[in-house]
């Protein structure tokens, strides 16, 4: 099916609706920002190189959208007035290359769908934590009775909801490809938890594109905005020390005290302050969420709340009762006194550190998938001391091998989560941890992230 083939016009073409707009990619974004097109006016036209799952193509078809699957064809796309690109597709895709050759804007589904709401964006983005971050945030906005919705990377998509409802915030996970994208869109709040070196595939393998791209979460706000950031992390300092950030800065350590707005742990004990009013204060054993790397998310949720003034007793209760999201250290069985744990969402070395900085008991630990520029010196030191054998689970497992394989006496390679997990039971022991947490991306063996946390989990609970 695809659909009609018209001009696109030269009049105000950023701005303007009852124009052309492409979208490229029918998945959740994409099919979002149909839906708000066609409610704006706009002649919609939706193309995925893939074949459309059946839950997204019902929507178009209820909605008189056209569109095509298993091709991009250029007579359809390339007389868009704009378009809007799924997050996962490169900057260096064909299509997209030739878009940029005729000066057609590409732009994200938040880019878009900003244009058409007025409520308060909050929006949070670093290279881990940041999933948990924005539900710990949305659901201390719910239950402090905020009409607010949840979107981004996460939950449902945000065009939608612009389209469709009618929320005063919006609390938005942002991945650094959605930023990419992103030009007239500003940020009310911005959070930036940390950077360290991910998805370098798609920056050249150079950092400092990679940081770059993190720090479009602040561009366009005003010294009427907030931004919160990390005051423990060096490459977010030292960027800060070169650019200026116009809105109300705003620090959160767990190194040293924070004067003024902000955020800090003394010992046990967090302390969140935010315009010289009475502190919050909290000890860590009150935290829903464990580990060092939940009490930066627990104070960055917490200094977003207290900026749209949330009332502290409402934080306080909200800390408490948060559970986790799925993928993310879940915990998922105790098998013969085996702990079995999901953190399938860690996609890079960072999110594997902490993972591996959590666990008090001897780990057996399956990484690996499609690597995305890794460099595994970083967890040497700890997987010498917490982890007493390595499980594989990937295509091509060289570079994991050769990174410990003198720090571990014990390495095994399998290509499925049921091996997997069968090779990591027969190798732990009562009172030892089977720990998921691949440091890689799923697409060499899986669908998704999601996938390959499911089909460990199913694995473990067929022991």
């Amino acid at each position: 099916m695809t659909g009609k083939n018209i001009n696109s016009t030269t009049s105000s073409p950023r701005k303007r609706a009852g124009q052309r707009l492409v979208i490229l990619g029918s998945g959740e974004s994409g099919v979002g920002s149909a839906i708000l097109a066609k409610q704006k006016g706009y002649d919609v036209f939706v193309s995925d190189k893939s074949q459309i799952k059946d839950k997204y193509k019902q929507p178009l078809l209820d909605n008189n959208i056209s569109f095509e699957e298993g091709k991009h064809s250029e007579e359809f796309i390339l007389n868009a007035t704009e378009v809007v690109k799924s997050p996962g597709i490169p900057e260096k895709a064909e299509m997209v290359q030739k878009l940029k050759a005729k000066n057609i804007p590409v732009i994200s589904e938040i880019e878009f769908a900003g244009r058409y709401t007025n409520a308060k964006k909050i929006c949070i983005t670093g290279s881990n934590g940041k999933t948990t971050t924005t539900l710990l945030t949305y659901h201390i906005l719910k239950n402090a009775g905020y009409n607010v919705g949840l979107g981004g990377n996460v939950g449902k998509s945000f065009a939608y909801q612009v389209a469709t409802e009618n929320f005063d915030y919006y609390v938005l996970e942002l991945s650094s490809f959605q930023l990419d994208d992103m030009y007239d869109f500003k940020a009310d709040v911005a959070v930036l938890l940390n950077i360290t070196p991910d998805h370098l595939d798609r920056y050249d393998y150079k950092f400092e594109n990679y940081t770059k791209s993190k720090f479009r979460i602040t561009q366009n706000q005003t010294k009427e905005d907030a931004f919160v950031y990390c005051d423990d992390d060096d490459v977010m300092k030292t960027f800060m020390q070169q650019h200026e950030i116009k809105a109300e800065k705003i620090p959160f350590s767990i190194k040293h005290e924070i004067k003024g707005n902000g955020a800090f742990l003394n010992e046990n004990q967090i302390t969140i302050n935010y315009k010289n009013q009475n502190p919050l204060i909290m000890t860590i054993e009150q935290l829903a969420l464990q580990g060092k790397h939940n009490v930066y998310n627990s104070m960055a949720a917490s200094l977003v709340s207290r900026i749209v003034d949330v009332k502290k007793e409402n934080i306080r209760e909200s800390l408490q009762d948060f559970q986790n999201v799925e993928h993310r250290l879940e915990f998922v069985a105790s098998i013969n006194g085996i702990e079995f744990i999901n953190d399938s969402k860690a996609t890079n070395v960072n999110s594997a550190w902490y993972a591996l900085e959590s666990m008090q008991k001897p780990v057996i630990w399956i990484c690996g998938g499609q690597d995305k520029g890794n460099n595994y010196d970083e967890l040497l030191d700890l997987v010498k001391e917490r982890v007493k054998a390595i499980v594989c689970l990937g295509v091509d497992n060289k570079k994991i091998i050769k990174a410990f394989k003198d720090s571990v006496e014990t390495i095994v390679e399998t290509t499925t989560a049921h091996d997997a997990v069968m090779a990591s039971y027969k190798l732990a022991k009562k009172g030892e941890v089977v720990l998921l947490s691949p440091a890689c991306a799923s697409f060499d063996l899986f669908q998704s992230y999601e996938d390959r946390g499911m089909q460990f989990k199913g694995a473990v609970r067929g022991l």
